[in-house]
């Protein structure tokens, strides 16, 4: 059977569920009726959910998408709203909030294992880059709820136009930043050979800019010390060497998490869903909203000039006369850059309805963050904003939570599974660009599948000759 076949009938069988036909009426292909399928989960999808076929298939699938996201340090919510709400015939509603648990799920994954992993080639510390995180945490959240506004604000056109074109900008940059770190691995590949790559030897520098000076030293035959070079690996997760980690950090981003999911809680949703009796959109409402810019402005800042204070100090750091290729070379000087894409990611994010992850991964690739720390640092921010949206709908009287936890769960599993699969497929060959191809693939199925449903809401809108013009927010 061609794969074309295969997929006009897999796509028949999900617009078409013969239970609901008469049993007198010939089975017919009606390309209104399949439109009209796909057109449900924009909100009028069976909100119950039952196991089915076409949900067994959702769940393989987002398990698929789990794990690819999970390599590039993303969230996979663009991936996981479409398939459950067309494979799974999920409303909107419904596939968001098990969305947000699922990504959840992964990105606990993700940071329980960038958290216990050392690369000796970013000088002994962690992927995760704290810093990054830390600067950009408040305006990511910020940004989040600006966009939510503008998705309210905005008309449905719009904002397909404006992912298909920011999606697009976005993948082929990182596409094409993958393409060239493939062919820098090949020359290096070429140049000093499979095994040298495979002790870390993965970027443009020249080998004995891949060395470090060993802690401690070995004495010549007349006492004297003298240096040793040692060659790099890429990861390091080895019993003898002891993670370093920053609990004064996690504390600062735990208050930032905690500030602001107090201000969604009293405030609530526009609809006067909240832990306190509010008027909805009312003066109270856009008062507690108001209260995210200053929040944000004084972390941003507070974080932004106390910077120096709160940087690990480690062995490492005492090497001064060696060029380490640490995190933070290829940083960019701006101390404003990191906010700004912040801001940025989110409030595209709260438009689009996904998370940032997917958004500002892109950029810091863009900006010369490497891809292991892109990834390991995306994921650690996306667990922030993603425990943020799973709590809210858990504590605004969520339904089918069961369903919800085991879906993390499975997320959690296949996320593993991607970053044991990527870690030995990078340890192997020497090969970092597949995180960025990762995170390529992703945004271009997200591309492709959100762009598509949109385009077709749009359509059933102007056919039905709804209103498609700006809207007020409440």
């Amino acid at each position: 059977m061609s794969p074309r076949r295969l997929i006009f009938l897999v796509l028949s069988f999900i617009a078409f569920n013969p239970s609901n036909a008469k049993q007198e009426q010939p089975f017919s292909i009606n390309i209104d009726n399949f439109l009209d399928k796909i057109y449900l989960w924009g909100g009028e999808a069976q909100s119950q959910i039952l196991i089915s076929g076409p949900l067994v298939l959702a769940g393989v699938l987002c398990f698929i998408a789990s794990a690819i996201s999970s390599a590039g340090g993303i969230g996979g919510g663009g991936l996981f709203i479409p398939i459950l709400s067309i494979v799974a015939g999920l409303d909107l509603k419904t596939a968001s909030s098990l969305s947000a648990f699922m990504v959840t799920g992964g990105s606990i994954a993700n940071v329980m294992c960038n958290m216990c992993i050392t690369s000796l080639k970013f000088g002994g510390k962690s992927l995760i880059d704290y810093d990054i995180a830390l600067s950009s945490e408040p305006c990511m959240l910020l940004g989040v709820s600006l966009g939510v506004i503008c998705n309210l604000v905005f008309p449905e056109w719009l904002i397909t136009v404006l992912f298909a074109i920011f999606l697009a900008w976005s993948t082929s940059k990182t596409c094409r930043s993958g393409l060239m770190l493939w062919k820098s691995e090949s020359d290096q590949i070429k140049k000093i050979g499979v095994d040298e790559l495979e002790k870390g030897l993965l970027e443009n520098e020249t080998v004995e800019e891949r060395k470090v000076l060993a802690v401690g030293h070995v004495y010549k035959e007349n006492n004297e010390p003298k240096d040793v070079e040692v060659p790099v690996p890429l990861l390091s997760s080895q019993g003898n060497r002891k993670v370093r980690i920053p609990w004064l950090k996690l504390m600062v981003l735990l208050l930032i998490w905690f500030s602001f999911f107090s201000v969604y809680l009293l405030r609530g949703n526009r609809y006067g869903q909240g832990v306190i009796e509010m008027e909805p959109c009312g003066v109270g409402y856009w008062i507690l909203s108001s209260v995210q810019i200053p929040l944000a402005v004084v972390f941003t800042a507070w974080i932004v000039f106390r910077k120096e204070s709160l940087r690990d100090r480690t062995p490492m750091q005492e090497i001064t006369d060696v060029k380490v290729t640490a995190i933070t070379k290829n940083r960019p000087s701006n101390i404003l850059l990191f906010p700004s894409m912040a801001l940025l990611a989110g409030i595209l994010g709260g438009v689009f309805g996904i998370g940032g992850g997917m958004l500002i991964s892109p950029l810091l690739l863009q900006v010369g963050i490497k891809p292991e720390v892109t990834a390991a640092t995306c994921s650690f921010m996306v667990l922030f904003s993603a425990t943020m949206s799973a709590l809210q709908y858990l504590l605004l009287g969520m339904e089918h939570v069961e369903a919800a936890l085991i879906l993390a769960i499975m997320c959690f599993v296949a996320s593993l599974l991607g970053l044991l699969v990527v870690q030995r497929v990078i340890r192997k060959y020497g090969r970092a660009s597949i995180i960025v191809f990762s995170v390529s693939v992703v945004m271009f199925v997200s591309n492709v599948l959100m762009t598509s449903f949109g385009a077709i809401k749009v359509w059933t809108d102007y056919e039905s000759r709804e209103y498609m013009g700006f809207k007020l927010p409440c």
